[in-house]
């Protein structure tokens, strides 16, 4: 340790370099760390002055880390993770309280983990769960949590992740809109369509039901979160783009039905990761399987509640037996 001290400026020097390398750019590493912008470019200049070592390069938009970099980059990682680590256990031991953080969309949090927190808290009466809040698409990298809610490739798919189901899109609205839809005048006036984002313009002509069905979009409200997606969805301001693993709780309480007899399942898996720099610790392990339980016990309910959707045999199809 006495050697470590002399080859760095400062111990506050490995947070600024772990901060950094981390998220890719000075500006937001200051801001993280609540300094100057020039202040962490000082104090990395001076360590790569210490060092000897260059262990950044500069460029557009960012920075990126030299091989000498990377080499100190993921030590420093391991251990600032064992460091975080053996504090959660002496904090754990002390309490009786573990804490576990997901990273997870804020609609799945308000539309499938909510409805259920009383059944999560009983499982896990030791848990402190706490969350990271991503308010549209999921994605990025995972950053002091535990677990992450993300869609991979089945090729992307690796020690740190596991398989929750298939990405299964249907369309959903309530009963009230549904009916109204389905009278002559309704045909007539066309469908309120529900989007997320630019990206999900004209989602519905992916379904063939609702061009066979003589169905068109009049008119499109559009938000940046899904968790209002949903909420309007729920308030029958339209129809929605439904991702199951989302929705399946008001499809199962009957707040929300499919528009139609149609589903996609695609070439994406909705999956719970976790960081690939530490272990996953046996209370998070925990979460995960209680999370994959739940959903697959809902996904079974919703093909009993709407055998027409095919539900069974699509996942089927992409590889997952519901049982």
């Amino acid at each position: 340790m006495p050697n470590l001290r002399k080859k760095l400026p400062s111990a506050n020097a490995l947070f600024v370099f772990e901060a950094a390398a981390r998220c890719g750019n000075f500006t937001r590493a200051a801001q993280e760390l609540y300094v100057s912008q020039p202040a962490v470019s000082r104090m990395l200049a001076r360590m790569e002055d210490h060092l000897g070592v260059r262990l950044f390069e500069r460029v557009r938009g960012g920075i990126e880390l030299t091989e000498n970099g990377k080499i100190l980059y993921r030590k420093i990682s391991e251990g600032f993770n064992g460091i975080e680590g053996a504090i959660r256990e002496i904090e754990a031991r002390a309490t009786g309280v573990e804490s576990v953080t997901l990273s997870v969309s804020t609609a799945f949090t308000t539309h499938w983990l909510m409805p259920r927190m009383n059944r999560l808290n009983q499982a896990f009466p030791n848990v402190d769960l706490r969350f990271q809040l991503i308010s549209g698409r999921i994605g990025g990298p995972l950053v002091d949590v535990d677990l992450g809610m993300r869609f991979r490739r089945e090729d992307e798919i690796g020690e740190n992740s596991v398989l929750v189901m298939p990405e299964t899109l249907l369309p959903v609205c309530n009963r009230r809109y549904d009916e109204t839809a389905a009278t002559e005048a309704g045909r007539a006036h066309g469908d309120t369509v529900i989007v997320m984002d630019d990206g999900e313009r004209g989602w519905h002509d992916r379904f063939e039901a609702f061009a066979a069905h003589g169905r068109h979009a009049a008119s499109m409200l559009s938000f940046n979160d899904y968790a209002i997606v949903v909420q309007a969805a729920l308030l029958g301001q339209g129809v929605a783009l439904g991702w199951l693993n989302v929705v399946s709780h008001w499809l199962l309480e009957g707040a929300l039905q499919p528009a139609e007899q149609e589903l996609i399942v695609t070439n994406r898996r909705c999956c719970l990761v976790w960081p690939e720099s530490r272990a996953l610790r046996p209370a998070a392990a925990d979460v995960r399987d209680w999370i994959i339980e739940e959903t697959r016990a809902d996904v079974r309910a919703v093909d009993r509640a709407y055998p027409k959707l095919g539900l069974r045999r699509s996942l089927a199809d992409a590889g997952l037996a519901i049982g």
